[in-house]
């Protein structure tokens, strides 16, 4: 029988707000159409549904909305993976994004959930951390995406969250900050393996961690 090795080919773009996830996903998608698909973000598509955002719900409200992000989340990996049986999936976050918004920490997340951190990570074959560019001074807010509430400086250590809730993954790449998008875009093809960055060493745009 032929193992499912549909978690191999998805790949998790995370970082804080401003990282460049969305266009990056985006533009990489449309640059090479015969090796990726986009897997879009599940968080702003379920926001948008709602027409509300993290920092006007309740805390119940929170709750609420992160397992239907997740159950979001989990059902649009299923369906791309059947439908694209060929390609990669670039992710715009991933399942363990949500425990960063979760009220109550992480660990209450899995919980409630009924999953762990562990079984999470191993939904995914490699993870590329964006750091955000407010780090840089760059970030326009809610003006790029209107369900986005961070200021700046949340923006940073939302990043800083998620590269914590991520560091175990056995095959995770960090991408530090740049003020032009293609210097950013150059280096997730190197982590990916594609276009000219991917024969670069470019040890001060990324690292594997």
């Amino acid at each position: 029988m032929k193992m499912d090795d549909s978690w191999n080919r998805k790949i998790v773009l995370t970082g804080g707000p401003g990282a460049g996830k969305t266009l990056i996903t985006r533009l990489l998608a449309e640059r090479y159409p015969d090796q990726f698909v986009i897997v879009p973000e599940s968080a702003t598509q379920v926001y948008s549904e709602l027409k509300t955002r993290w920092d006007r719900l309740d805390i119940p409200g929170r709750k609420y909305v992160q397992q239907r992000i997740y159950a979001h989340q989990i059902a649009q990996e299923d369906q791309a993976s059947l439908a694209h049986p060929g390609k990669r999936l670039l992710l715009d976050r991933g399942t363990i994004d949500g425990a960063a918004y979760w009220p109550d920490g992480p660990e209450a997340y899995w919980k409630e959930l009924g999953t762990t951190l562990a079984r999470e990570l191993a939904r995914y074959g490699q993870v590329i951390w964006l750091e955000t560019a407010a780090s840089l001074g760059i970030y326009d807010g809610e003006i790029s995406n209107p369900v986005r509430f961070e200021s700046p400086l949340d923006a940073i250590r939302s990043g800083t969250r998620l590269l914590e809730l991520w560091k175990d993954h056995p095959n995770l790449h960090s991408v530090g900050a740049f003020v032009h998008i293609e210097d950013k875009i150059r280096a997730v093809e190197a982590c990916l393996g594609v276009g000219p960055g991917s024969q670069e060493s470019s040890t001060s745009s990324f690292s594997r961690i």
